[in-house]
């Protein structure tokens, strides 16, 4: 074997075992160039499909924390089709429906204020199903096991407004206002803000973040305000092997290296911390209270 067709070999897995894609279309994208060994897994082109990423992880680690995550579905996803246009998603069936009710946006009365994405809309397309950005260009196909599901949507209620049924082809001013203000604070050198690119890279490599949840149910995603993100589980892989794995798939690295100030700011302050230009993801592996529960009952 050729050392270039070796080193497609190793990129092919790497983006297999970070997306769950087919070997021989991460071997397709390698030779054309597609996916490489600093970047095995394709990120977003430009800088709305980034933020409207991003802004789709930092909902679901808050909305699904302290519910089932099932077969290590973390953010409610087993497979992604990252592609630098777009992505494609693949919706944990027993998750679907939860996922969806935490992205679509509405004015909570009760906890006064915006919930979900902002700008976020639900349109079918070609008997799919598919969450677009108004008035832009983002986008995330979903894909659902069961061809004929039809989403189970939230309505409106007492002290609920849901705006994506409200405004379907605009933003309400608190959705615009939301969305300038969490793309557009602490851009990087190359204007995209630094935890928006890492949560983005997050919820492009479902299958790493699966591995943390390979165990049973007491693994979870959340943030501290909406920002960086913290991985938290008790079982299955070692800290260390999915920081290592992390790493290698690309999630901390620099468009272009970046300027030597810059990258001082990617050193972390703490283990099991991958930093990059002030954006970061924690990672955090803890006792295991299902064993310590079980042992008490004996």
């Amino acid at each position: 074997m050729s050392s270039r067709t070796d080193n497609r070999h190793r990129v092919a897995t790497i983006c297999r075992e970070a997306t769950g894609l087919a070997h021989h279309t991460c071997m397709r994208w390698a030779a054309d160039g597609l996916i490489t060994r600093r970047r095995p897994v394709p990120d977003a082109a430009d800088e709305q499909q980034w933020t409207f990423e991003a802004l789709v992880v930092a909902e679901l680690a808050n909305g699904l924390r302290g519910h089932e995550q099932r077969d290590g579905a973390l953010l409610g996803f087993t497979h992604a089709r990252p592609e630098p246009a777009g992505l494609t998603l693949s919706l944990h069936p027993a998750m679907a429906d939860r996922v969806l009710g935490t992205l679509l946006p509405r004015i909570d009365q009760h906890q006064r204020g915006l919930r979900g994405v902002p700008g976020l809309r639900l349109v079918p397309m070609g008997g799919k199903w598919v969450l677009t950005r108004v008035q832009g260009r983002a986008a995330i196909h979903l894909v659902h096991p069961d061809a004929d599901w039809r989403p189970a949507l939230p309505q409106h209620g007492e002290g609920l407004t849901q705006l994506w049924r409200r405004n379907r082809h605009r933003m309400h001013p608190a959705e615009a206002a939301d969305w300038e203000q969490r793309s557009g604070a602490g851009h990087g050198h190359d204007g995209v803000p630094a935890q928006n690119r890492l949560n983005s890279r997050l919820l492009r490599r479902p299958r790493l973040l699966g591995a943390a949840g390979a165990a049973h149910g007491s693994a979870h995603v959340y943030t501290h305000g909406g920002g960086d993100v913290v991985v938290e589980w008790c079982c299955s892989v070692e800290r260390s092997d999915l920081e290592r794995r992390l790493r290698r798939s690309g999630l901390a690295e620099r468009p272009d290296g970046g300027p030597a100030r810059e990258r001082e700011r990617d050193r972390p302050w703490f283990p099991g911390e991958i930093a990059m230009g002030g954006g970061f993801v924690t990672l955090r592996r803890g006792p295991c209270h299902a064993a310590t529960a079980e042992a008490g009952v004996r």
